[in-house]
Order: C-alpha cells, then sequence, then structure tokens
C-alpha cells in the first residue's frame, strides 16, 4: 500500500516517513533563515559587516535547502525533477555570485547583484511551485503564476540594482582587451 502522506498546516506532505519528515523540517528552517538572510543582506548597507554576515548565512542556508531538496527530490523522483532542478540552478547562482565577489572578478559587483539576486528568485520560484497550489490567495492563481511570478517581481529589481544602484553604477568597467 501506498503511502498517503500527512496534511500539516494545510499543505500536503507526500510521506509520512520518519526520514522524509525529518528532512522536511530542516528544509523547511533553512528555507526560512535563507528568505530573512536573503532580505536581509538585500537591505542592509553593502560591504563588510552585516550584508557580508547575512550573505554568509544566505548561502550556507541556501546549501542546506540544496542539500535536503536534493534527498527529497531523489526520494520522490521523477515526480520533484523540476524542483531538483530549479535548486541547482539556485545553488550554482549563489555560488558564481559569491566567487565573483570573493576573487573579484570584473566586474564582480554586477555578477554578485545579477547572481545573488537570481539565487533568490529561483529558490523562491520552487518554493512557490510546490506550496503555491495550498497556500491561501495563491491557491486561487494559475500555476503559471508560481514560475513567473517571482521573475516579474524579482528581475525588475535586479535590473534597477544593476543600473542605479550607486555601488553598481560606480563599479568600474573592465577595460576592453585589445584584439
Amino acid at each position: 500500500m501506498a503511502d498517503p502522506g500527512i496534511t500539516i498546516l494545510g499543505i500536503p506532505i507526500p510521506s509520512s516517513s520518519a526520514l522524509f519528515l525529518t528532512l522536511v523540517a530542516i528544509h523547511v528552517l533553512a528555507g526560512i533563515v535563507c528568505v530573512l538572510a536573503g532580505i536581509l543582506a538585500m537591505l542592509l548597507r553593502k560591504g563588510r559587516g552585516g550584508h557580508a554576515t547575512a550573505g554568509s548565512v544566505y548561502f550556507s542556508s541556501l546549501a542546506l535547502v540544496f542539500i535536503t531538496m536534493t534527498a527529497l527530490a531523489a526520494m520522490r523522483w521523477p515526480h520533484d525533477n523540476q524542483l531538483f532542478t530549479l535548486g541547482l540552478l539556485s545553488i550554482v547562482s549563489a555560488t558564481i555570485g559569491r566567487t565573483a565577489q570573493r576573487r573579484a572578478w570584473p566586474p564582480r559587483l554586477r555578477i554578485h547583484i545579477a547572481s545573488m539576486g537570481l539565487s533568490y528568485i529561483l529558490m523562491l520560484t520552487a518554493f512557490y511551485v510546490d506550496n503555491g497550489p495550498h497556500l491561501p490567495l495563491w491557491r486561487s492563481l494559475p500555476p503559471l503564476a508560481f514560475w513567473l511570478g517571482p521573475s516579474l517581481v524579482g528581475l525588475p529589481i535586479i535590473l534597477w540594482a544593476l543600473l542605479r544602484h550607486p555601488l553598481a553604477r560606480s563599479a568600474p568597467n573592465p577595460t576592453p582587451r585589445s584584439a
């Protein structure tokens, strides 16, 4: 007999196994930390200190979200393959953004802003694709909204930051190579 799962706070959990529920609990807690740390990193003054600390917490919690998501997706493959893909793209994007900043790749600030912002969008997209149909207000939206909503909100913010934020505007452009 197949495991019917359980429902917690109106959200169906597809398995009631102790391992699956433990992974879900870790995943949810890490996801909450990730969302909050990401918001803090976006809002705090850029540079060393609060922004860098919040960014490190974001990256670490995103890594834990990715690890738990990988295990959960493997347990429910191929049903969760799209969530795995979104999670993989999110952690890869965050890794590029973090590495660009740490290794001072030119133009590191623009790469950092675009990559970290895209990572956040991909993480939220995965959340809404998986949970949106079960959330109040969201459940009345068409499924396409779960896929496009975070991008429709986040991409203009990233574009604004790249074009208008004082740090990105004052970042030196890379010197063109002569042919």
